[in-house]
């Protein structure tokens, strides 16, 4: 006999960092596993140390995290967490981004400034990932940014989902007549777009502003482009940081005669002062998913926040599976 021949098993195996835990649980509860038991503390000085309590040999290994704050520790922890996982012999390291840091920072705006995206896209490669899962990046060029493949997920079917059964199911609704898909800014209008034809072709429309580079998490809405008057406005973005940008829009539609706003975003930051921006706001709800934690005293009324678990789960199985993850998003993932 010149070989040994053995039929391949595959072992899946979900980790998490401290980060968010509670959303790597609700991840393998939905595949009927649990998480990898792992021990992870911080050094009296602050240097994080991090050990799996199971052999991890040959396993198809997907580390969740996401980066909130303070982000530089988890996103230091994610690396660590990668790195002991290729020292132990994982076959294969995905590395879960929920939220995705450093995102907006995907170009240079003026000279001598780094392009942190894709440092933060050198550093996992580096560490030993083999592959990449994010949520909703900020800029789909991301994705060019990892030498590796990059699975971009999408919450818009589950944000779409929503928004549809409690706005638009009434069979006298005219989509046409009585919604308005709006964008805060022209760069997202092609997922407004995409908003658009899963809401019966509901117009669009979206907000000329004018952002100061010198002023970070300010910007000044100009004006309203397209139709709201007398129309629900679905005011739809990637994330809420400080609730500026998203504020001053849903003020601006209220102004052009909208007859409600309705935000609906992805990734839920909330820095000081956005609780409280989008609690005196003219939107009469806020729909967001749980990419990031929200903490009990960043939670109003009208907030309302829907698991994207099952899109990170199903699309582990895709990935763990050979399957495909486009076909989870009618093939434009």
């Amino acid at each position: 006999m010149s070989s040994i021949k053995r039929t391949p098993e595959r072992n899946l195996l979900v980790f998490t960092g401290r980060a968010h835990p509670e959303l790597a649980e609700e991840v393998a509860a939905s595949l009927g596993i649990t998480l990898t038991p792992t021990t992870a503390y911080d050094f009296a000085n602050s240097e994080i140390y991090v050990r799996f309590e199971e052999s991890v040999r040959g396993s198809d290994a997907f580390v969740i995290q996401s980066h909130t704050a303070p982000v530089n520790e988890w996103i230091m922890e994610h690396l660590i967490m990668v790195d002991a996982l290729k020292r132990a012999s994982a076959k294969r390291i995905t590395v879960v981004m929920p939220f995705y840091a450093y995102a907006r920072q995907d170009k240079k705006h003026r000279g001598r400034e780094p392009i942190s995206a894709r440092l933060m896209a050198d550093l996992f490669r580096t560490a030993g990932a083999d592959r990449l899962m994010a949520v909703d990046l900020h800029t789909a060029q991301i994705q060019g940014f990892f030498d590796g493949p990059v699975d971009h997920l999408m919450a818009i079917p589950i944000l779409s989902g929503y928004v549809c059964e409690k706005y638009a199911s009434d069979p006298g609704l005219d989509m046409t007549r009585d919604l308005a898909i709006v964008s805060p800014d022209a760069g997202r209008i092609k997922v407004a777009e995409q908003w658009s034809a899963r809401l019966g072709g509901a117009p669009l429309a979206f907000i000329h502003k004018t952002r100061d580079i010198h002023r970070p998490n300010e910007s000044v809405a100009n004006r309203v482009v397209g139709e709201v008057e007398g129309r629900t406005c679905i005011l739809v973005d990637d994330m809420i940081d400080t609730g500026g940008t998203i504020v001053k829009a849903a003020e601006a539609l209220q102004k052009q005669g909208a007859a409600s706003v309705v935000i609906a975003a992805t990734h839920a930051i909330l820095s000081d002062p956005a609780v409280d921006r989008l609690k005196n706001c003219p939107a009469t709800e806020v729909v967001v998913t749980n990419t990031l934690p929200i903490a009990a005293d960043r939670q109003f009324d009208k907030l309302t926040v829907l698991s994207i678990a099952p899109l990170i789960s199903r699309a582990i199985r895709e990935v763990f599976e050979d399957g495909s993850v486009t076909k989870m998003f009618d093939g434009s993932a």
